[in-house]
């Protein structure tokens, strides 16, 4: 058994097991098989009854080790003790108590309980009996693991995953026709590692440079000179080996976002310089001869015509320039063998090139609309992404006339986003949201030109901008639909709840669960409890991450957060501002359903940020628990961690925030929608509420993966049924392997 490929099936609710040999097989339950099904009945899991007879096929170490893999990607033995005990029932701790502390440590009172960070608790303040560490500083004496399992009123079932599943989930990966989330990205990581490289189409750059990294790690860098179409392919790699990101972020970006996220309300603290320096000092490039020689090779094997290849280095001259020059590329270029790469560096520096955005820019300006179209023409993406633009520059009809000659050249999910997002991009004095590459989310303004037509000329260009990306999404499906002798389809009706996986990445890992931006889950009984787990394998230090929750009134707004523990519907355990050695620390909120709806809350926003100096702590773990039944809270630690009751849990794996929103729940409709908002600032406070509104906005308008396969019924002539019984079956199930879903995603 491999534990790293144990923990990719973990992440799709499967175990991956060996194939068993048909004589060893034994029918009757063993008492170390009945053991950890009991085991895992109490962390929320149940077996499926194929993997149950498999499972009884192991050893007992075998088994053991399944559980331990469990424990880990359920945090279980990690400290979840927060900093009071029974913190359901308030301390009555106030402001004064804060202060009269600081007024005796100030003038070093002896009068009080003097705890071991050094501070004295005055009589008469803070109740210590209730508190886990202490109460000033927020330093933890007391770790706790969990104690309380199986309070969960749902099981997830495991199913069992053999060397076919395994592969086929390898793949699908590897084919995804959408970028792939971080989860998507650390599981395809580790299957490279132990696994043979398939002979498949990889459609995304993103993905090229996870395999592109596995073939130099494995001294086999000429073998991925294959993946390289564009220099700009290799600038991604050596980007993404510089900052651990697959997109191409500026060394500007990253030194920029670092400062900001070193500024401290308290000025005394703010290292935001100090830190800006250090960044630039780690983001210089510095390469060895081996690496430089690879480049070199790579650059002077591409196919490309040394014009077209430095037209796409042009966007990015000023980091080809600090390229060039720390990988020596002008002394290989001097070498005889390098004579292609000579060419690219000459064509470069004499910028002799003609740069195509150029020249559609400078046509446009002119209003010169056919030769505009023409340059467009033979780049359909561009076309694509300025589409809505240029409808409005040139007039829906002659733009729409022009694209439909190409539109069929385009991936699926540039086509699907069109559909999408056109309602939103035409309507008047309506802000949109953006996410800028390092950035935080931003709203902006709309196109100035929308305010120039009437209403009614908008919402035809938005219908016919949405009729023309359903024609060819439908034609697609009904050519694939060619060989296909199926009738019927089923449509699990969650699946018109789940929106597609396009334009949002996720950054956080979900070791227990997959599931897609936008997903709803509802809730079951009377009270969500949030939680936030920080400073796993790191040594005892001041690390001071905060959970907090933004909720909406029908007036006003409220927060439950570090400086206010008690707000309408929603209590909080207490803040921490140092973590205790290797384990971590924990907190949490309480929120009550039945108290947020009787104030007419609409909806509460979850929210975790770096009160310290820097971004989230790298491995900070949030989510909540939800549970039919009532949850306990441990008078003795404080403790209220049951990974029976976690509905949803996120891992954060590397990160520019300082802040992230990540689940709301609509309080009338009793379902949480999971999600990723990045924002900036030390406390709650620096949240724009309106940017969550235009978030939910964004995934209410996105097609739904229920939607898309009833546009794919249609189109192929099958029937709906509403039982799982149909030549085509589409559950939840298997909607849990995102990357198999982007399937749909024909022509990409």
């Amino acid at each position: 058994m491999n534990k790293d490929l144990l923990k990719v099936s973990i992440r799709q609710n499967a175990i991956y097991l060996p194939l068993i040999e048909e004589e060893k097989k034994q029918e009757e339950l063993t008492s170390t098989t009945i053991a950890l099904v009991a085991q895992l009945r109490k962390v929320g899991y149940s077996l499926s009854e194929e993997l149950l007879h498999a499972v009884n096929q192991l050893y007992p170490a075998q088994q053991m080790m399944i559980l331990q893999v469990m424990k880990e990607a359920l945090d279980v033995t990690l400290n979840w003790a927060p900093l009071v005990k029974g913190w359901d029932v308030p301390t009555g701790e106030t402001r004064l108590d804060h202060l009269v502390t600081w007024i005796a440590n100030l003038f070093n009172s002896q009068k009080g309980v003097k705890l071991p960070c050094g501070h004295v608790i005055p009589d008469n303040t803070f109740p210590m009996e209730r508190y886990n560490g202490c109460p000033f500083c927020g330093t933890p004496f007391q770790t706790a693991t969990t104690e309380y399992f199986g309070q969960g009123s749902k099981l997830k079932v495991l199913e069992l995953w053999q060397d076919k599943e395994l592969n086929a989930f390898f793949c699908d990966l590897l084919e995804s026709r959408t970028a792939l989330d971080a989860t998507q990205a650390d599981s395809l990581k580790i299957m490279l590692g132990e696994l043979p490289l398939p002979a498949v189409g990889i459609k995304m750059k993103e993905t090229l440079m996870l395999v592109i990294d596995t073939l130099v790690e494995q001294d086999r860098a000429q073998e991925a000179q294959i993946y390289f179409s564009t220099p700009n392919d290799i600038l991604r790699y050596l980007r993404y080996k510089k900052t651990g990101f697959l997109q191409i972020i500026e060394p500007k970006t990253v030194i920029r976002k670092t400062g900001r996220n070193n500024t401290h309300i308290c000025g005394v603290l703010d290292k935001s310089r100090s830190a800006a320096q250090a960044k630039r000092e780690e983001l210089k490039l510095k390469y060895t001869r081996r690496e430089c020689k690879m480049v070199a090779l790579w650059l002077n094997n591409l196919t490309m015509a040394p014009e077209k290849a430095c037209e796409i280095m042009h966007p990015k001259r000023e980091m080809w320039v600090r390229m060039i020059r720390a990988l020596r590329l002008a002394e290989y270029a001097r070498k005889p063998e390098f004579g292609n790469l000579k060419e690219l560096m000459d064509v470069f520096y004499r910028q002799a090139y003609t740069v195509w955005q150029g020249e559609v820019e400078r046509n446009r300006l002119k209003a010169d609309a056919e030769q505009t179209f023409a340059l467009l023409k033979q780049r359909p993406g561009m076309f694509a992404r300025s589409l809505f633009a240029n409808m409005l520059w040139f007039g829906a009809e002659e733009t729409l006339a022009a694209f439909k000659e190409v539109v069929h050249l385009l991936p699926a999910r540039l086509v699907v986003t069109l559909g999408m997002y056109a309602e939103s991009y035409f309507e008047p004095g309506r802000k949109r949201m953006v996410k800028p590459l390092g950035g935080n989310a931003l709203l902006i303004e709309s196109h100035y030109l929308v305010g120039l037509y009437m209403e009614d000329q908008l919402k035809a260009m938005v219908k016919n901008v949405q009729d023309l990306c359903k024609e060819v999404v439908a034609a697609r499906f009904a050519s694939a639909a060619v060989e296909s002798e199926n009738k019927s389809m089923y449509i699990d009706p969650m699946l018109f709840h789940i929106p597609l996986a396009i334009g949002d990445r996720s950054e956080t890992i979900q070791d227990t669960s997959c599931a897609l931006q936008g997903t709803r889950f509802p809730v079951e009984g009377d009270k969500v409890r949030l939680f936030m787990q920080w400073g796993k394998g790191l040594p005892a230090q001041h690390l001071d991450m905060d959970l907090s929750c933004h909720i909406t009134l029908p007036s006003t707004t409220e927060v439950c957060s570090f400086f206010n523990l008690q707000a309408i519907g929603a209590k909080h355990s207490g803040d921490i501002r140092s973590i205790p050695n290797k384990k971590g620390t924990a907190e949490y909120i309480e929120l009550d359903l039945n108290e947020l709806n009787r104030v007419g809350a609409e909806y509460v926003a979850f929210t975790c940020n770096a009160y310290s100096n820097g971004t989230i702590s790298p491995n900070l773990v949030v989510g909540w628990m939800n549970s039919a039944y009532p949850m306990k809270i441990s008078e003795r630690t404080g403790v209220a961690y049951d990974p029976s009751c976690v509905q949803h849990q996120v891992r954060v794996s590397q990160s520019l925030q300082k802040g992230l929103v990540f689940g709301v729940l609509k309080v009338k409709e009793r379902e949480i929608v999971w999600l990723e908002i990045p924002f900036g600032g030390q406390t709650i406070l620096s949240l724009d509420t309106q940017t969550i509104e235009k978030y939910l906005d964004k995934l209410e308008a996105k097609t739904t993966v229920g939607e898309l396969l009833a546009v794919k019924a249609q189109a192929q002539g099958l029937k709906l049924v509403d039982i799982p019984e149909a030549d085509e079956i589409y559950t939840r199930e298997w909607a849990l392997n995102t990357a198999a879903v982007t399937k749909l995603l024909l022509g990409d």
